[in-house]
């Protein structure tokens, strides 16, 4: 039984239904895959004539976009939208990466190391540990294996015998 929280014009309070019923019209609800749910009308619509006035438009190309006149290179819309990994990293854990911890003089990067044997050995030369710990399982896994195979004194309220 589902309560309406307003009474219908023919004085209806209450539906009553199965529960497969009521499952049928609550999917009936549900959208389908990768179907947008926002929809613009007036002048924010996809085919709106006015649209290209209101909407900002992307990123020239290369090729179309024109030499700039008197406009610096770090004006607000010439400014890369892409950031370095050391601002990343600078924004995220708070390391400062591009200016030396002693001197404050610029640093530059001069390689990206990715191969692991490399990585190993860089490691393994200063002394540190090369490989990862290992990972511990997830406590659901020990969780779910003590109920796999029970042991009914683990059940047990402290204090209860049986």
């Amino acid at each position: 039984m589902l309560e309406l929280e307003t009474p219908w014009r023919d004085g209806t309070t209450h539906l009553v239904m199965s529960p497969l019923e009521f499952m049928q019209r609550l999917a009936a609800r549900v959208p389908r895959p990768r179907l947008h749910l926002i929809g613009f009308h007036g002048v924010l619509a996809p085919n709106a004539k006015l649209r290209a006035m209101v909407v900002p438009q992307g990123p020239e190309s290369p090729a179309q976009a024109a030499p700039s006149t008197g406009c610096e290179a770090n004006c607000v819309h010439h400014r890369s939208v892409r950031l370095s990994w050391a601002k990343l990293l600078e924004r995220v854990f708070e390391l400062d990466l591009e200016h030396g911890p002693n001197c404050d003089g610029e640093l530059k990067s001069m390689a990206a190391i990715l191969e692991q044997p490399e990585i190993e050995k860089i490691l393994a030369h200063l002394g540190l540990q090369a490989r990862a710990p290992p990972r511990s399982p997830a406590r659901g896994q020990a969780l779910a294996k003590r109920l796999d195979d029970p042991d009914p004194s683990q059940f047990r309220r402290p204090g209860t015998q049986g």
